[in-house]
């Protein structure tokens, strides 16, 4: 039996509703959710004995169960006859203070100020089916009634789906009034309720219009957002970020239906954001293993990212994060990183906190009241400690942190936080250095410093620094290549320029090459490095380039001035390292290169100098090859 309409223009026409109530007979049409899911925002909207004016009633059950809890003072209308009749029958024998009315919502016969609340459940979406000027003056004097008929302080709760043209016209309507202007997002019971109706993907909302008295002149708007049951609402400064923030959640519920109807959708990340300040707390990923063997215990699990590790390549790549959801043999794994600046008082009240959310984004398939597990390496979430953060001039704002790392040494970082999943620096602390640090974050938790307090000093001076230590893979690479240079001796004390490294990123993203800038590959600054070089001397330059053309381009230049290029790829990453030589018969073989870098550490490693043992510097040329 086709009860739904062929378009949506039909949910304005009167011929259309008594045809529906006719086919439907007496059973319920309970459009966008039952009592059972609308009670907790009518009940905070609704006191029992104001006097409650429902338009577009239906066949509803929504008023009849309102009675039943001690709402008795409730007036309905409708534009079908049909379906006024059925009410007054369903429930002239045991409610009969509650009334059914036939009556065309534009055109009410009531006094002015007669009712505390209009209620209206999906009657407004129903009428406002397009923006033709037709349907818009038929709304105008749709408000202007509920306007007519609310007493001052009185106030109109619509219940919508929210669809970008309907939250225009209700929020512009009754802000030009004067009136206050709320939306409550209504929570989601899907789990509770039997879905027996057609079900929508987008979240359901309430809209409160306050009826305030009118103030000569130009009264301030005001524009409230509530996203949690009961939660705090949210004070936004225009109808335009009212109407974003109602965006962002109808993208979040569409997201989460598509996570539940299949797997495999790709790379879907997300932010939490604290509900009160608006500030992102939590980033998630949710990763799917399609090649994992389904079980009860195999569904789902939440993988929290110590703080300061979200960088590394197993959690802040989507190939790192692949790997890591197949090893936890999950079918789908959501990642979580916790935000800097963020305040978190450890795994169980994260766990409590996201444990409503995370569920909304489980698979489908999975057992009722399934326990999710929230796993994290080594059961703790980590430690981040800010030194320092201002901003540049070029670069913009900046944090200096301390974090621990998975050998519970500590690394100092430098983080640009307009690109905040990238290490822009990185020293390794001496562990002296490390136990002062420790004991400095003992004693701040004893004496429950606020986020507020002023910051304490760093936790060591210079000389805690491990020297030796190179944090990246292509640094250690960059460093290999010294051994291009026939007497690694030349390194000690000579004033001349035998080396000459580049390992700088660009500030415009819009580029395909983030590492470096353009001027720095420029021919006539290439020729100016290749002047300060000596004719043995070697150019080092870090390239990250993504556009092949663009690559090409660089390499055909970077070779009209230094005819002899070695070429060193680093595995997992964009980064390769050029090793640039004035003279192509400087050219050397795999084993002479391999010998020459193992002489250059014997130099490297004499008595007094710092010297990293975990890598070995013949090994990072290896792989090197001639352009």
């Amino acid at each position: 039996m086709n009860l739904l309409p062929k378009s949506s223009k039909e949910f304005g026409s009167a011929d259309y509703w008594e045809k529906f109530f006719q086919q439907r007979g007496n059973k319920a049409f309970e459009w966008y959710g039952s009592y059972l899911e609308l009670c907790g925002v009518l009940h905070k909207y609704i006191k029992p004995r104001e006097k409650v004016l429902v338009i577009g009633c239906g066949n509803s059950e929504l008023s009849e169960q309102l009675y039943d809890v001690g709402y008795q003072d409730i007036v309905n209308i409708d534009i079908s006859d049909v379906v006024i009749k059925q009410m007054k029958e369903r429930s002239a024998s045991h409610r009969p203070q509650m009334s059914f009315l036939k009556m065309d919502m534009t055109h009410m016969e009531f006094p002015d100020a007669s009712f505390q609340v209009v209620l209206d459940k999906g009657t407004l979406d129903a009428v406002l089916t397009d923006e033709e000027e037709k349907t818009l003056h038929q709304v105008d004097r749709m408000l202007a009634e509920v306007g007519r008929v609310l007493q001052v302080g009185g106030r109109y709760l619509c219940i919508s789906l929210a669809q970008a043209h309907v939250l225009k016209k209700a929020v512009g309507h009754f802000s030009r009034e004067g009136w206050m202007v709320r939306v409550h997002q209504v929570a989601n019971s899907r789990d509770q309720v039997l879905e027996t109706e057609p079900r929508f993907s987008l979240p359901v909302f309430a809209f409160i219009m306050t009826k305030f008295r009118p103030v000569p002149g130009s009264a301030p708007q005001i524009f409230e957002l509530c996203a949690q049951e009961q939660g705090k609402p949210v004070r936004l400064e225009s109808a335009e970020q009212l109407a974003e923030a109602v965006r962002e959640r109808q993208q979040y519920a569409w997201l989460c239906s598509q996570l539940r109807l299949k797997a495999g959708l790709g790379s879907v990340s997300l932010d939490l954001c604290d509900g009160d300040t608006g500030e992102p707390r939590y980033t998630l990923h949710v990763v799917d293993s399609p090649t994992v063997k389904p079980s009860r215990d195999s569904h789902f699990a939440i993988f929290i990212i110590p703080q300061g590790r979200e960088t590394e390549w197993l959690f802040g790549m989507e190939e790192g994060r692949k790997q890591l959801a197949a090893s936890a043999g999950f079918r789908r794994l959501v990642t979580v990183a916790l935000h800097r600046g963020q305040q978190y008082k450890g795994m169980d009240s994260i766990q409590a906190e996201l444990s409503a959310r995370v569920m909304e984004l489980a698979p489908a398939g999975m057992p009722a009241q399934q326990q999710v597990p929230f796993l994290s390496v080594g059961g703790d979430i980590g430690v981040r400690t800010v030194q320092h953060q201002d901003r540049s001039p070029l670069s913009g704002d900046y944090v200096i942190e301390d974090v621990q790392g998975d050998d519970k040494r500590y690394f100092r970082r430098l983080i640009f936080l307009s690109n905040r999943n990238v290490v822009q620096s990185e020293a390794r602390l001496l562990k002296d250095a490390s136990h002062r640090a420790q004991k400095k974050r003992k004693k701040d938790r004893k004496k429950q410093q606020s986020a507020e307090a002023p910051e304490a000093p760093a936790a060591a001076p210079w000389q805690s620094i491990d020297k030796s230590y190179l944090c990246c893979e292509h640094h250690k690479a960059m460093i290999a290549g010294l051994a291009l240079l026939r007497n690694p001796e030349l390194l000690l004390g000579r004033p001349l320029y035998d080396v000459v490294m580049f390992d700088v990123d660009s500030k415009d993203p819009t580029l395909g090459m983030s590492c470096p800038p353009p001027a720095f590959v420029d021919q006539a600054f290439l020729q100016n490095v290749k002047s300060i070089l000596t004719l043995e001397g070697v150019f080092i330059l870090n390239l990250v380039c993504r556009d092949l053309g663009l690559k090409d381009s660089v390499l055909a230049g970077l070779k009209a001035v230094f005819p002899l290029l070695y070429v060193r790829r680093i595995e997992g990453e964009v980064n390769e390292i050029l090793f640039c030589q004035l003279h192509s018969e400087q050219k050397l073989a795999t084993p002479e290169l391999l010998e020459m870098a193992q002489a250059l550490e014997r130099t490297l490693r004499k008595p007094g100098r710092g010297w990293d043992d975990t890598y070995v510097l013949s090994d990072m040329l290896k792989t090197v090859k001639i352009v």
